[in-house]
């Protein structure tokens, strides 16, 4: 498979997952040790527990929309910068639901198997914007860093 060809199967994945809540197809993508590692939960998720999560947040966010905004590969890695937009309804991750539109950052690392298959997502949002554009209270780096 490509690089282009690998690019396309992650681009395919979150607009089947993530914008039209396809989620029996998006399972026919993952390896059977399929991982999703995340900045909003607190340990790895299996294929089902992903799945369920992405239910979750589409129910708690009916609008949302991942825009892919960089795409790139390199061997068995592609690496995706996403902003999602959408407003949140009913709570999710602890976050209350507000009527305001938001736009979350993401990166995300792909790993595919040898048969191409997606085997681990590793993804990092924007939480502390996230958190502003709620209105909620951020912290500083250096109060984050502090034990």
């Amino acid at each position: 498979m490509s690089l282009d060809d690998r690019k396309k199967l992650v681009r395919q994945h979150i607009d089947l997952s993530w914008n039209k809540g396809r989620l029996a197809l998006v399972e026919q993508l993952h390896s059977k040790d399929f991982l999703y590692k995340s900045s909003f939960t607190g340990h790895p998720l299996t294929s089902t527990a992903f799945v369920q999560m992405v239910q979750d947040i589409r129910q708690a966010m009916p609008d949302l929309e991942v825009v892919i905004e960089e795409c790139i590969a390199e061997g068995n890695k592609v690496v995706t910068w996403s902003t999602l937009i959408g407003t949140i309804e009913k709570p999710a991750f602890g976050y209350p639901p507000s009527d305001k539109v938001l736009s979350i950052s993401a990166m995300a690392f792909w790993t595919l198997t040898p048969s191409n298959e997606i085997q681990e997502i590793c993804t990092m949002f924007d939480v502390e914007s996230f958190r502003a554009q709620l209105g909620l209270e951020t912290r500083s780096f250096a109060e984050k860093a502090l034990p």
